[in-house]
């Protein structure tokens, strides 16, 4: 069903929790209004009426087999969560869920001005109302869904820069899927120029600290989200998250050969959440923990 403008609700992760009764078992928020949240839920049986939410909720699935029944008004709709479909809640809508059993879903919560600021890009004239889905069969959306907790690896700059390259590609895909109308995405064509791509490059490896915005890395390329993010990999062969971790890991490397540095110094010089978090992105890069890449190196 479509969703006006002037639909708004709770917070989606405040409506989830309550409805869910429990806490996701892994979050990443959004620190500003136009970012998406991304929350990684495990809940049992679900017999409720979500309310409306200020967000469109997107969601897919891990290891479920569970029945879906979702009622709003004479409308009935039934599906079966699994893997490999999506379900969509517009932002602003309501219904009844009933869910007999336990699920193992990751929600993304996307504020609907930014997918109307993305879908401008992609030569839209009017704001987007996204279609109601349950367990609707979509590999794609699927895919870039479950990505977005494989790859959170506990660097806030890396996750927040992922998170919105992400956001960009799921909603454009949202765009040509999910809305019952045509995109006409333009292409981009070719790198970045040698100067902007230095830049963008010098930016990156300068806010370990900070968040790094694809929004600031795009608008001095003068060019949109989307677009950076292909520009960048066609300059580079990676998106720009992908090249951020690969420089953090290299600079581990180098920290690591100094025996007097310690790996939880190193992790937090670096910007992870924890010595935890490091050394599971080093091992996901370089198949094995950095103490046993430093013992190897002795």
């Amino acid at each position: 069903m479509s969703t006006s403008r002037q639909s708004f609700g709770r917070p989606a992760g405040e409506e989830m929790a309550r409805v869910l009764k429990t806490a996701p078992v892994r979050t990443a928020p959004a620190i500003d209004p136009l970012q998406a949240t991304i929350d990684h839920w495990r809940h049992g049986a679900l017999h409720d009426v979500v309310e409306p939410m200020s967000d469109h909720v997107l969601m897919t699935y891990f290891g479920t087999m569970q029945r879906l029944e979702r009622r709003s008004g004479r409308s009935f709709v039934a599906g079966t969560a699994r893997e490999g479909v999506i379900t969509i809640i517009p932002a602003g809508s309501s219904a009844r869920w009933d869910i007999p059993g336990a699920v193992d879903v990751v929600q993304l919560y996307l504020p609907p001005l930014l997918l109307d600021q993305i879908a401008a890009q992609a030569g839209h004239s009017a704001p987007m109302d996204l279609l109601e889905r349950t367990a609707h069969p979509d590999a794609i959306g699927a895919k870039l869904l479950s990505i977005a907790t494989e790859s959170l690896d506990g660097a806030v700059a890396i996750d927040t820069l992922f998170r919105q390259q992400l956001t960009c590609v799921l909603a454009t895909h949202l765009l040509k899927a999910h809305i019952g109308v045509a995109s006409s995405q333009e292409s981009a064509v070719g790198g970045l120029s040698p100067s902007v791509l230095r830049r963008a490059m010098e930016r990156l490896q300068s806010e370990y600290d900070s968040d790094v915005s694809l929004g600031a890395l795009a608008g001095e390329a003068k060019l949109s989200r989307f677009h950076f993010c292909r520009a960048f990999k066609q300059s580079t062969g990676l998106a720009p998250h992908e090249w951020l971790r690969q420089r953090r890991i290299e600079r581990a490397i180098t920290m690591l050969r100094d025996k007097e540095v310690s790996i939880a110094s190193i992790a937090d010089a670096l910007g992870y959440a924890s010595q935890t978090a490091f050394g599971a992105a080093f091992k996901r890069m370089k198949g094995m923990t950095p103490s046993e890449w430093r013992s190897a190196e002795r």
